[in-house]
């Protein structure tokens, strides 16, 4: 009897796969914060973040170069190496505030909050994507949208109010104001992303994004230099998880799942991470946030969902997936703002995928 798997059997394992690839991603978004808390006394937020990236876009680079040579060999059209123009002043742009500047103040915010108080805080970054779409795409407020803003306010200032519960892992109105700020950073990228997908590829849009950041948090370089010659070797290996797993696996994760799945859905499998980091964090660390901030937290994160309408997941086929795609030229507003949705918590954004699937943070 044969033990050739069918093609029932085959096309489940398939349709399994994106559902694997969104666990491993936010698991190891979620690990970022653990990991930024953890270094907080060893690196500086600038040397931390350019370390990071350092370490990401070198296999992010090996992925382009092993893309671009498989596709030469399959015989496929050659892409220009970069984008000119307009294109490459957005993936300019998006990097220097998503990569750069994003991971910054993300840094620097957790050296004032405990690190799910963070990571529910960074999930502000799906409304205010919305905001900005109502702001300047024309989309306007529906009320959802500003019923989910004002509960996710709410929650911001019972996290403000709440603390942590232990004394080492603190928040302060600092912390709220740079994580906050990480947020609008995000955001910011996430939509200036949204416009360079429309001709970039994702894979080199994110490839460069990290060039972009790591070019931007160059002038912390010599800082880095000092504080690496001082830190431990587990400290290092950190640092370079960070960049390697969060940063370079975890986008290509995204990539994949992103480009198979409804992009709302997606959106909900985020809301996950700050739970995870919660979890991590109290196992590893010793943090937890106040029960004042986590019912905080858990405001803004069901306001998150109110204003974005999340829903269940399920496979993308058909007009719905064209719509979502925000490398096509037909892309229009409406579809910028259903696909911004899909921010993330840590960094949301493919990498090594030729698919022009758009990404999520997220970071």
């Amino acid at each position: 009897m044969s033990s050739r798997p069918t093609p029932a059997s085959a096309g489940s394992a398939t349709a399994s796969l994106p559902a694997l690839a969104a666990v491993v991603t936010v698991v190891l978004w979620a690990s970022a914060f653990i990991g930024i808390r953890a270094l907080g006394d060893t690196f500086s937020p600038g040397s931390m973040a350019f370390l990071r990236l350092l370490a990401a876009v070198i296999p992010l680079t090996l992925i382009v170069m092993v893309v671009r040579l498989r596709a030469r060999t399959t015989g496929a059209p050659a892409r220009p190496l970069l984008p000119r123009g307009r294109a490459l002043a957005l993936v300019t742009a998006y990097g220097v505030a998503w990569f750069a500047g994003y991971t910054v103040l993300l840094n620097w915010a957790e050296r004032h909050l405990d690190a799910g108080t963070a990571a529910l805080l960074v999930n502000l970054a799906p409304i205010l994507v919305a905001v900005a779409a109502g702001l300047f795409l024309g989309e306007g407020f529906p009320r959802h949208l500003v019923i989910g803003m004002t509960i996710a306010f709410a929650g911001v200032v019972l996290i403000a109010a709440g603390g942590s519960a232990t004394a080492d892992a603190h928040a302060d109105w600092l912390g709220i104001v740079l994580g906050v700020g990480a947020a609008v950073l995000y955001a910011t990228g996430v939509l200036i992303q949204k416009s360079a997908l429309r001709t970039v590829d994702a894979l080199t849009a994110t490839w460069l994004g990290a060039v972009a950041g790591l070019v931007a948090t160059a002038p912390f370089a010599p800082v880095a230099v000092t504080e690496l010659s001082g830190a431990e070797p587990g400290a290092i290996w950190a640092v370079i998880y960070l960049g390697v797993g969060p940063t370079a696996i975890a986008f290509s994760t995204w990539a994949y799942a992103l480009a198979r799945t409804d992009a709302s859905a997606m959106a909900a499998t985020t809301l996950v991470v700050p739970a995870i980091v919660i979890v991590l964090s109290w196992a590893l660390l010793d943090e937890l946030p106040t029960g004042v901030g986590i019912v905080g937290g858990l405001l803004c994160l069901g306001g998150v969902a109110i204003a974005r309408r999340l829903l269940p997941m399920r496979p993308r086929t058909g007009r719905s997936a064209r719509s979502l795609d925000v490398s096509s030229p037909t892309m229009t507003p409406s579809d910028i703002r259903r696909v911004s949705g899909t921010t993330a918590t840590e960094e949301t954004s493919p990498c090594a995928s030729s698919s022009p699937a758009s990404p999520s943070a997220d970071r």
